[in-house]
């Protein structure tokens, strides 16, 4: 009996399999190709202009310039809490509205990553570099008049 079932099963098995195989298609379905644009007459082939530090600006008008300095830094020249500042203060930022996490931890551990901050017009440009990447972001100055939560480094 126990054969008999084992044998009905495999049959429906290979019944079952047909009937899938016979629901594809032989030939694959074509792909639509998704439209390439195409400058316009009237578009100039020009580069996109080379960010600038804006004098007095917003944190929005300074952020790509932001990003840019900073990654030319790490890129050359590693990283550490107050390189970090010194590179942004060379490159036009002010010190006295910068904040930055230590490079120790509290119990004298490498960390892994490095937050720093430049108020702008009531707003922050906040820098986060790690082993992993740099990323920025704008946001709101925080009930404090800081950008940053948690334990920053005295910047001299």
């Amino acid at each position: 009996m126990a054969r008999s079932t084992v044998i009905a099963t495999a049959l429906v098995g290979v019944v079952l399999a047909g009937a899938l195989a016979a629901c594809v298609p032989t030939t694959p379905t074509p792909v639509p190709s998704l439209p390439v644009a195409q400058p316009s007459a009237s578009s100039t082939s020009a580069a996109p202009e080379d960010p600038v530090f804006v004098e007095g600006g917003t944190a929005e008008e300074n952020q790509a310039y932001f990003d840019k300095v900073n990654l030319a830094y790490f890129a050359n020249d590693g990283f550490t809490s107050l390189g970090i500042i010194d590179n942004l203060v060379a490159a036009g930022f002010r010190k006295q509205d910068m904040e930055v996490t230590p490079d120790r931890t509290s119990i004298d551990l490498d960390v892994d990553s490095r937050v720093f901050s430049v108020r702008l017009k009531g707003q922050c440009l906040i820098g986060d570099i790690q082993p992993a990447g740099y990323k920025s972001i704008i946001a709101p100055l925080l009930g404090t008049g800081g950008c940053l939560i948690g334990t920053t480094q005295q910047i001299p």
